[in-house]
């Protein structure tokens, strides 16, 4: 293994700080938007119970076992003996990354090409499909490996939880407060009081508003781990093949569901990762001159897989549901 790559250090420091900026802003957004609506609710005592309920909630979202995660997508623990490559990549990276614990190496059995990370640092596990495994060269695969374990490194994962966490309490007391509002609005006419309209746009705003945040903060923390995972490989363009690769096999997949030849635009606005032309560009500009990363192990060929085939997924007799 080699690494020869030089990436634009400055370029490097300027987008980790602005994405670590973003973060804490919409963070802070989204953390004042819970407690506006908790103030309108319930005044002090609200934003008492609100900022307690959030963090009981996180904390019991930070210490689910990642097993009982990857259960509910029926993962399988992907040995060491059956991909030796995928776990020396992966150990690797979590070596570069200064984890303290290599993460476990899991798979679904999918057709889908798609990755994800849970659990902390101390006890993390990185999922992949077999399509991902089936499709990508190991250049491409240890782009994405460098990214999830960059979540992990980062604690994306609690960042994300946290985000989701004052989402739906955000959208639990502004359905509440609506449904008062409105309850009451007959007395309030009876009485001579005006009807409060400011707070009733305000409540009826803020779950979009925390929504858009969520994404918006996703999208940032996505971006960062697109940085890190170009810092530990030192090839942005491995990722950047990936992440073209990625597109045009899900672009082909889901718009066989529509019309032939047409393309459904989706605001960047509502969604959870960037766009994948500007993902790339961001990578290749990092990169000045040099070799990328080699794993000289033995790299697999693109589209075989040491993962027994799966075969195409079958209709249950009953229901609508799909098996492996």
């Amino acid at each position: 293994m080699s690494q020869n790559t030089v990436l634009d250090a400055a370029l490097r420091q300027r987008r980790g700080f602005e994405n670590r900026l973003h973060t804490a802003l919409l963070a802070a957004g989204s953390l004042m938007l819970l407690v506006v609506c908790a103030y309108v609710l319930g005044g002090q005592t609200g934003v008492l119970w609100a900022l307690g309920g959030g963090g009981f909630m996180l904390y019991g979202a930070m210490n689910v076992s990642p097993a009982l995660v990857l259960r509910l997508y029926k993962a399988r623990h992907l040995p060491e003996h059956v991909f030796p490559e995928g776990h020396q990549v992966l150990t690797v990276l979590a070596r570069r990354a200064g984890l303290p614990a290599v993460p476990k190496l899991y798979y679904v059995p999918s057709r889908m090409m798609n990755a994800f990370a849970v659990g902390r640092a101390e006890d993390a596990a990185v999922c992949v499909t077999d399509g991902l495994i089936r499709g990508l060269t190991l250049r491409e695969f240890a782009g994405v490996m460098a990214h999830e374990v960059s979540h992990i490194r980062n604690g994306d994962v609690r960042v994300m939880a946290l985000a989701d966490i004052v989402a739906r309490l955000t959208s639990s007391m502004s359905f509440v407060g609506l449904f008062l509002f409105f309850f009451h609005i007959p007395s309030m006419i009876e009485g001579g009081a005006g009807v409060p309209w400011v707070l009733i746009v305000l409540l009826m705003a803020a779950p979009t508003v925390g929504t858009l945040l969520q994404l918006a903060l996703s999208r940032t923390r996505e971006f960062d781990a697109d940085l890190g995972a170009a810092e530990l490989t030192g090839d942005p363009d491995g990722l950047a093949f990936a992440l073209m690769k990625l597109e045009r096999v899900q672009g082909r997949m889901w718009e066989a569901m529509a019309l032939p030849g047409a393309r459904i635009p989706e605001p960047s606005i509502l969604r959870s990762h960037p766009k994948t032309e500007e993902r790339v560009q961001r990578l290749r500009e990092l990169k000045l001159h040099g070799d990328p990363l080699v794993f000289d192990h033995g790299a697999p060929v693109a589209g075989k897989s040491f993962v027994p085939n799966i075969g195409k997924p079958r209709f249950r007799a009953r229901g609508l549901g799909v098996w492996y």
